[in-house]
This record gives structure tokens, sequence and C-alpha cells, in this order.
């Protein structure tokens, strides 16, 4: 009925299970960041692209690519590949271009880098301390890579940096 398509998305990191019951369930991204073959994380985001679209949804707020560098992060945790900033942007490019390829816009998260936060974002305001050359290095890496293979949107983090 609009002229204008409208973006309808979904919070799916692991399928559409994280959010609607009695649907499958893949697994959450700290197993996957033990996978060597990062084919089967394409496959994986081509089917979870192609549950999204069968009911509608076109943008899936995933994958998280967070380096994991904060073993007490509250709220980041199995979201996350890993501390590996190179397996962390392969794998999370792995299942963007999935979903990609099957018709459902990726949304990379959380820019600049949520794996180093001390503090629940949803409850507080994580402070990252880090250098400018530290945040580069480690957790901008993934984004970067992942802007230049075209992974198609990035969510912005609430925190303070």
């Amino acid at each position: 009925m609009t002229k204008t398509p409208l973006l309808v998305a979904m919070d799916a990191e692991w399928g559409l299970s994280m959010r609607l019951e009695n649907t499958m369930q893949f697994p959450h991204q700290m197993t996957l960041g033990a996978i060597q073959n990062n084919d089967l994380i394409y496959q994986m985001g081509e089917h979870i692209g192609k549950q999204c679209r069968r009911i509608g949804i076109n943008c899936n707020f995933a994958p998280v690519i967070d380096c994991n560098t904060n073993p007490k992060n509250p709220v980041i945790g199995d979201r996350s590949f890993g501390e590996d900033k190179t397996n962390v942007a392969a794998k999370g490019f792995a299942y963007a271009n999935g979903m990609q390829q099957n018709g459902v816009m990726a949304c990379a998260k959380h820019f600049p880098g949520h794996g180093d936060a001390a503090v629940d974002s949803h409850l507080d305001l994580p402070v990252i301390p880090h250098s400018v050359d530290r945040l580069s290095d480690i957790e901008l890496f993934p984004f970067k890579a992942l802007a230049q293979q075209g992974v198609m949107s990035m969510m912005i983090a609430h925190l303070s940096i």
C-alpha cells in the first residue's frame, strides 16, 4: 500500500528462534567461532536469510562482530565469534554474505565495538577507555573489513568511547 518499500527488521542473531518460539535455533556465534570451515557459516546465513524472507523480514540485526576481549562482559559473551579480530571478521562476513545473497540485509553490530564493555549497555552506559590505536587495531578491525566487503548496514552501539 505504501509507495516507499518498508524496512522490516528483526534481531535474529541465532535465527528466528531468538524472538519466535517453535522455530529452528542455530548455534550462538561463540560456537561458530570454533568452526574452521566458514562455508558452513555462510550456509547458516543462507538458511536464516531464507527463513527471514519467508516471514517478511528484510533486515536481520546480525551478525555481532564485536571482538570478545573482556571475559567479564555481561552482554556480548556467546554472541561474539570470539576474541581474534581476523576470525571475527571472516566469520561475520560469511554469515552476512549468506543472508545478503538471499535478499536479507545484514546489520553488523555493535559499532565501534562492544566486546570490552564491563557493564550491560541495556542498563548503564559502558565506557571503552582505549586509545585510538587500540580501537583501530582491535575493535574497529571487523567493521572495516565488513564495510570493505559490502555489508549493507551497521548498528551503532550506545557506548562512551
